[in-house]
């Protein structure tokens, strides 16, 4: 712990003399920095693929997943409601693989109707007695209630991501081309798919509690998106996903610093105007 302790304090030191700014002198600032930065990664990361293989719909259905887990979480006695939002996650993403591969139905379809079932059994389990009110705090989100611990889970889930990222990425980028192809090439295209998506579906809900339900997808599409407008090729999309990502939320979180708002929808609002300002860059060109 002391070790720990220390690592953070240099952080700490190094933000204060690269940012040498008013907000700097609050620890819960320098966390809320670090956590943005990490997120600004994993979500850069996560984000350009799950704009490549039309994954918008599927990743927003996560998000709102996250009240049924919360509320299972809550009726089975679970203290740690990060763990029941995992769990369902992963149920869910699992179970939306499953019907896809088993039923003709169009893909937003199957998700639709098995999102709109989760939501609604959250939404009962949570109201249940009045509670409601009692996590109504991850509709938002709080990146300034972040801890050190939660600080380091951040840094361990990004670890294993870019792990993920070096090892599958290139059979990951030809399964959502060309399944077939990906096939032909002895590359298990449909459990390559199900391993990035339980990866979603478990960032998703580690980051819920900072960046808010409502907010979450917009975060993860939103640089993407943009990267997507002016990148040329597949790597440069990939840097400039993160790019974005990450100048988003750091400018975001010290924006709202100043203007008194909350951090997720004002790192997302920063977000949507490089978005915006990428479209009429397209326009201009073309």
């Amino acid at each position: 712990m002391c070790g720990e302790g220390k690592k953070m304090q240099n952080l700490y030191w190094l933000i204060e003399n690269i940012f040498p700014f008013e907000w700097t002198r609050y620890d819960f600032m320098k966390n809320a920095f670090l956590a943005t930065l990490l997120i600004g990664i994993l979500f850069g990361f996560l984000g350009s693929m799950v704009v490549n293989q039309k994954m918008a719909f599927f990743s927003e259905a996560l998000g709102h997943s996250a009240l049924t887990g919360i509320g299972i979480g809550a009726v089975l006695g679970v203290s740690n409601s990060l763990v029941s939002m995992i769990l369902f996650a992963i149920f869910m993403s699992l179970a939306i693989w499953f019907v896809e591969k088993k039923n003709t139905m169009s893909t937003d379809t199957i998700i639709g109707t098995i999102s709109s079932i989760a939501i609604a059994l959250g939404l009962v389990l949570m109201s249940q007695g009045g509670n409601f009110n009692k996590y109504s705090s991850y509709l938002i989100g709080d990146v300034l209630s972040i801890t050190t611990n939660e600080i380091v889970m951040l840094f361990v889930t990004l670890i294993a991501t870019i792990a993920f990222w070096s090892i599958l990425f290139n059979k990951l980028v030809l399964a959502g081309v060309n399944s077939a192809i990906a096939n032909s090439r002895k590359i298990k295209s449909d459990w390559i798919n199900l391993i990035f998506i339980v990866l979603v579906a478990v960032v998703v809900m580690i980051s819920i509690k900072w960046v808010g339900i409502l907010i979450i997808n917009s975060l993860l599409i939103l640089p993407a998106a943009t990267a997507r407008n002016v990148a040329r090729n597949m790597k440069q999309y990939t840097l400039l996903s993160v790019i974005f990502s990450v100048v988003s939320c750091l400018l975001g979180l010290v924006l709202s610093y100043y203007i008194d708002a909350a951090a997720g929808a004002t790192i997302v609002l920063v977000s949507s105007v490089f978005f915006v300002i990428s479209l009429f860059g397209l326009r201009w060109n073309q």
